[in-house]
């Protein structure tokens, strides 16, 4: 077992099937909001047309409140599955995942990730993110970390296991750069305020006169139409009046030219921030992350000073929660240590009792290799679990030893006589357990992905446990019990007897 425990793999949990998917579609950073619009329901037609799914809902940007801010370029697309044992093309939900990929990649300029609803939020909810793994460049420079984003990005692709890799939107917003001339503008008389406010009335408008109707009085503002404000020729055609009475176009006093800058600033602890986001398909997540790791240590020394990365997404809950139950497990330990204590009365008996706990961990390891189960924090409770049986066996065991041993019963003979009238309790309770646990490997419906783990772990540690109490606890208590206790406990019937 201690062999086979390295090759686990880790994650969070297991994958949860909760019949729907949830794809978040992003666009180019200029798209607008009806072209969105259109776009997802062209999506939705043809997401439809397959028969496994029932219905298709979008949602484009964000509500007023709202935990993630999504501008109009991104789609979250909620696809709910019709009931699996009616599904009549053979496909499984991996395979449909793979053919919906293909039908949205297949429209121009979309970049799709596949998630499941709830999974979606909480990755988006704990960590900020909504992949498996987040790789994020903390940095000042904005185009420093972009470019590092986008080589990690590359790099990340070629690992095993890798799907959906996309880096943060950040740049591709057009923007208008208006760079006045002074000198040209000194020819005509003109100040910069005198130049920008001409811009500020193209572009934001500005109130000219009031329109009377009844009580009301409406203002009437001016500006260029947004056709006109697109376009830099247009712009440079305005005219700017000047001192003498006359105007000049803008474009005699500026320079006019379509930039691209930043879309959004992501920050993170008043650091900027770049991600790059991905899923992992077909491998434990533990495994996927000590190879992105690895394949980006040399790129992570090629960093300037005062650039870091960091990793999170359900890695950073996964390490989370690994952390607490380092500590969670041993103070349980040594609660039941504690409690074996003043139970058997005896600090060697509680200690023997203990040695127990490891003949319940190789059954689970074992069947957790064998059904190919990574090492998640479902499984880490159902060793938790294993461990109570465990102590259960343990403690009927040697109480009964105890037992025999107050009635006057010679050591060797306590040992030997309590193995053969506690085998079919034993064998009994451990029955017990795996039958009841049975059910859930083969379950199909709703939360069986959490409850399989579990059964597995739990079945496999029973039958170990099970067998290596009966054989090996009863050895090492005949070499190592406390046989001092035997002979005071054996004095008592002798005094009653006589």
């Amino acid at each position: 077992a201690a062999a086979l425990a390295p090759s686990l793999g880790t994650s969070f949990l297991p994958d949860l099937d909760e019949g729907a998917i949830a794809v978040n579609v992003v666009r180019l950073p200029t798209a607008s909001l009806d072209g969105s619009v259109k776009v997802a329901q062209l999506l939705e037609k043809r997401i439809l047309a397959y028969p496994e799914v029932a219905t298709v809902v979008s949602k484009t940007g964000r509500p007023e409140i709202a935990e993630d801010p999504m501008g109009p370029e991104q789609s979250d697309m909620i696809i709910m599955l019709k009931d699996r044992r009616t599904w009549t093309t053979g496909r499984s939900k991996a395979e449909l995942v793979a053919a919906l990929e293909k039908e949205i990649t297949s429209v121009p300029g979309l970049r799709p990730a596949f998630s499941q609803p709830i999974a979606l939020r909480v990755n988006e909810l704990v960590s900020g993110v909504k992949g498996d793994l987040a790789v994020k460049v903390f940095g000042p420079d904005l185009d420093v970390l972009k470019s590092f984003a986008d080589q990690a990005a590359a790099v990340i692709q070629g690992v095993p296991g890798a799907a959906d890799v996309k880096v943060e939107q950040v740049s591709g917003m057009a923007e208008v750069t208006v760079s006045l001339d002074r000198p040209a503008m000194a020819r005509f008389g003109l100040s910069a305020g005198d130049v920008t406010d001409a811009m500020s009335t193209a572009f934001a408008g500005r109130v000219v006169t009031e329109l009377v109707d009844g009580e009301r009085r409406i203002p009437v503002a001016v500006r260029f139409p947004e056709s006109a404000r697109r376009n830099v020729a247009t712009l440079g055609r305005l005219l700017v009046p000047t001192p003498a009475g006359t105007t000049v176009p803008l474009a005699r006093v500026a320079r006019l030219e379509l930039t691209e800058e930043p879309m959004v600033v992501g920050r993170e602890n008043g650091m900027r921030r770049v991600t790059v986001e991905a899923n992992v398909r077909g491998r434990d997540l533990g495994g996927f992350v000590a190879a992105v790791q690895s394949s980006l240590a040399g790129l992570r020394r090629e960093l300037p000073s005062g650039y870091w990365v960091e990793y999170g997404g359900q890695f950073e809950q996964q390490q989370r929660a690994m952390r607490q139950l380092a500590v969670v497990v041993p103070a349980a330990l040594l609660l039941v240590l504690v409690l074996l204590y003043s139970a058997l009365g005896s600090a060697r008996d509680a200690v023997l009792v203990l040695i127990n706990l490891p003949f319940a961990l190789v059954g689970g390891v074992v069947a957790a290799v064998v059904f190919g189960m990574p090492l998640s924090v479902s499984a880490a409770v159902a060793f938790i679990v294993l461990l109570g049986i465990a102590v259960q066996n343990g403690v009927v065991l040697v109480a009964f030893f105890r037992q025999l041993r107050e009635r006057g019963v010679a050591f060797e003979e306590a040992v030997s006589e309590g193995c053969r009238l506690r085998f079919k309790p034993l064998l009994m309770t451990a029955l017990t357990s795996f039958i009841g646990h049975a059910p859930m490997v083969w379950a199909m419906g709703s939360g069986a992905d959490i409850q399989k783990p579990l059964a597995v772990i739990v079945m496999g540690g029973i039958v170990t446990s099970t067998l290596l109490t009966l054989v090996v606890l009863p050895v090492l208590y005949d070499r190592f019990g406390d046989r001092q206790a035997a002979v005071a406990g054996a004095a008592m019937p002798a005094a009653e007897g006589a």
